[in-house]
């Protein structure tokens, strides 16, 4: 079984994207901060890595390059509501895929 770890601070969509992705047979976490998303970084030890860009203590995209350091298997996804989420990352050198919000579940499915 895979393990997701959902950083966003929009608790509503990250209780949506958990019940959803348990239905899947995924085991999925929750944090809604930057700090708490480290933190179950190490406890956790996900697979998957579904990462909002703006939360309350940082942004997820400058974050991202120091995650994939440590983790460099993780497979991490960026969620952003910028109309061009793209040229965050292609401005780094992180190996993420970008999801644009709003979502579908669908969308976040094909990046599992």
């Amino acid at each position: 079984m895979k393990r997701v770890l959902i950083v966003d601070d929009e608790v509503d969509l990250c209780m949506l994207i958990k019940g959803y992705l348990s239905k899947k047979n995924y085991e999925v976490y929750t944090a809604h901060t930057l700090s708490d998303g480290f933190r179950k970084l190490e406890t956790v030890t996900p697979d998957i890595l579904l990462l909002d860009n703006n939360l309350p203590d940082g942004m997820g995209w400058k974050e991202a390059e120091k995650i994939q350091q440590r983790f460099p298997k993780l497979n991490i996804t960026l969620m952003s509501a910028y109309q061009r989420p793209k040229d965050f990352v292609s401005s780094s050198d992180i190996n993420v895929n970008v999801l644009e919000k709003p979502i579908s579940l669908n969308d976040i499915e094909r990046y599992l």
